[in-house]
């Protein structure tokens, strides 16, 4: 798979072909298990941007936001059940587990979660 400014010569090189060409003939193929080819028109173009100096970076997961989706905002709303949801990328930021378990502190306003055992001041 070519990157950088060899992809980038390489695109300019191939002119007016398909974009199925063009991934092709950059090496963006891989083989299905059933010996079919498979164009990777994502990795593609991320290289292709990338190329071009634009860059995708990663959230603060780790995760590409290519495969993330939106950056987190550190907001959250009341749903229309009454439930206050937190989101995977943020327990995943704290390396939470199913079964960890938390104290609900309420406070004017606020709602504070300490795991139980641990202390109540901040990190």
């Amino acid at each position: 798979m070519l990157t950088g400014s060899d992809l980038l010569a390489k695109v300019k090189d191939l002119g007016d072909v398909s974009k199925s060409e063009l991934v092709r003939e950059c090496g963006y193929v891989s083989t299905k298990k059933d010996g079919s080819e498979r164009l990777n028109f994502t990795a593609f173009y991320e290289a292709l941007l990338g190329a071009k100096g634009v860059n995708l970076g990663s959230d603060s997961a780790g995760r590409g936001t290519g495969k993330g989706g939106r950056k987190l905002g550190y907001s959250t709303k009341i749903q229309f059940n009454g439930n206050l949801l937190i989101g995977k990328a943020y327990t995943a930021m704290l390396d939470l587990k199913p079964g960890d378990e938390f104290e609900i502190k309420l406070g004017k306003k606020q709602i504070r979660l300490v795991p139980v055992g641990g202390s109540d001041e901040e990190e």
